[in-house]
Parts: C-alpha cells; structure tokens; sequence
C-alpha cells in the first residue's frame, strides 16, 4: 500500500480528482477516481466523492495498491554510461538510437528495461508504464537523461520540471546562417493536422513553446549552436529550428532535402547540460556530457571546411 498526504493551499482549490491528478503524475484520472469510489481518499479524515470540492486548508490522504504499478515491463541487460548516481537519482548519458522507454511498437530494449536490470528499485517510481522517468529524450538524441531512484524524488523533480526551474542546454548544428547571435523562438506547437506522428507549429491545438538560441560557431552554410528550451514539447527544438528555415542537421522528419544531403550519420541534436536542484538536498546540481564522437567528427570536418573556404 502507498501513502500520499498533500496540504491544500489557496491556489489549488479544485475538485478532489483533479487536484490528485496534478499531484500523483503516475496515476491516470480513471485510476484515481477508481480509488476514490473505494474509499481510499480521505479529506479531513473522511472518504469523499471525486466530485468533492476542496478548500484552503484541508488535508488529502490517499492510499492505492502497488497493483497499478504491474506492467510487464521486464529488466533487460543493457549497456548503460552512468555519469552521476546517487541513493535518489541517476543521471545518464543516453546514446543515439536508444528509445527511453516502451510505447507503440516498442515494449523492449529501451533505456527503462536497462535501468530496471541495474536499478530494480524504481520498478515502484513513477509511471507504471515508465519507472523512474521525469523526462524524456527523442531516439535519435543523445545526451543527459536524470532519472528518479525513489518516489520522493520523483515527485520533486517532477515539480521542478512543470515548474520549469529544470535549465537544460542542447547542442545541434543547424543548416543555414542566422541574422542574430542570440535570440528566442516563441512559436506555439501541437501535433500536425496531417501527420499524427509529427509536431507543427501550424496546427489548431497548440500549446506554448518557447526555445532561446545562441549561434557558437558560423560556418559557410551551416551554424554550430546552443539551445535551451524554457518549456518542453514533444520534438520542440527540431520543430522550431525547422519552422524558422534552419532544420537541424541529420533531421529526417522535420528536415529538408538539403539537411538529407548534409552528410551527418544522426541527428545532430545533444543534451549537453543540465541544472537542477537535488531533491532531497536542496543543493544546485550541474552536471555536463561532451558531444559524442560520431556528432565531434561532424563539427570538425565543418571546420575544415570552413577553413578552406576562407583561407585559400
């Protein structure tokens, strides 16, 4: 049986089944209500009804079976880099090619089937579907992946995220030369009208996206930069990038013809860098990764390039 206690404060009066469904991110709606009907919610020490409305004040006690967390997901021996673990988190660097956990199509050989053979504990953290997960990574990018060792620090890093007080820096290498050396793409993005498997910024249900960008390096028609998302869409940066005529290098979903030809062997997109605050701490974690081989002889071959074409 798992124990949950919140404290209601002013600004999240709502009903009782919305209110646990921002708290607990790892439960659907329907499995909270399921738990309500139950009676194993109570507010003020006494069992409610999910239509129930809370006040400032009041205390929410919820219990639910560790039932919810069976999946089927199954401990795979993957080869994982570990860069940082502790007894609350992991933090890994997730190669290319790699899936960070099971979705359509997909039920195995991804990142959370690798960490559940080395991390058995956080078969209980989170999302049933994905334990310990607070965020995700594209296949195709690499780079810094933080993961929760336990449901406290789950929670907590959930919270910083939708909070957004997580800061993380990419690295991408984007066709074409930018007019400004800094800058923000403030455009709105939601899934595409035609294609359900991509994002658009041309859609009729969108939601904020805002990236800001910093050119590192010009090259003669492409430009190396930083990038550093303030929210987190789905796709948000190859997205963006594309929408504003500079798709990301190795793109082939949302690149052009052009990127196709740009020989890259990947998506050239790199979490590098990642700030957070510790959850059972407090204390400012930074925690940065090297862009990888494959992505490095790409940049420096740009150089070369570059070198050449300036410097007869």
């Amino acid at each position: 049986m798992i124990e949950q206690k919140f404290l209601v404060e002013a600004s999240e009066v709502s009903r009782i089944d919305l209110f646990l469904k921002r708290k607990i991110k790892n439960l659907s709606r329907a499995q909270i209500q399921k738990v309500i009907k139950e009676g194993k919610v109570r507010v003020n020490g006494q069992p409610v009804r999910a239509s129930h409305k809370l006040k400032p004040g009041d205390l929410v006690e919820f219990y639910y079976e560790e039932h919810f967390q069976e999946t089927g997901l199954k401990p795979e021996k993957i080869a994982l880099e570990v860069i940082y673990e502790d007894d609350q988190i992991i933090i890994i660097n997730k190669p290319s090619g790699l899936v960070v956990h099971p979705g359509a199509g997909v039920r195995s050989g991804t990142l959370v089937n690798g960490l559940l053979a080395c991390y058995p504990e956080i078969s209980g953290v989170g999302s049933p579907a994905r334990p310990g997960i607070v965020h995700r990574l594209d296949k195709e990018t690499s780079g810094l992946m933080l993961v929760a060792r336990t449901q406290a620090a789950y929670q907590s890093l959930r919270q910083q995220f939708e909070d957004r007080l997580v800061k993380k820096t990419y690295l991408a290498l984007a066709l074409g030369r930018f007019k400004e050396k800094r800058g923000i793409i403030d455009m709105p993005i939601g899934r595409h009208l035609h294609q359900r498997q991509k994002f658009s910024t041309k859609t009729r249900r969108a939601r904020i996206a805002v990236t800001h960008y910093e050119v590192l390096e010009e090259f003669k028609d492409a430009c190396y930069l930083a990038l550093r998302p303030v929210t987190g869409r789905t796709h948000q940066l190859r997205v963006h990038l594309s929408a504003i005529g500079h798709p990301i290098v190795g793109d082939s979903r949302y690149g052009s013809a052009q990127v196709r030809r740009k020989s890259c062997p990947r998506l050239f997109l790199h979490a590098f860098k990642i700030v957070f605050s510790h959850p059972k701490t407090g204390e400012m974690l930074e925690f940065e990764c090297p862009l990888p081989g494959e992505l490095m002889a790409v940049l420096e071959r740009e150089r070369q390039e570059n070198k050449k074409a300036y410097c007869p």
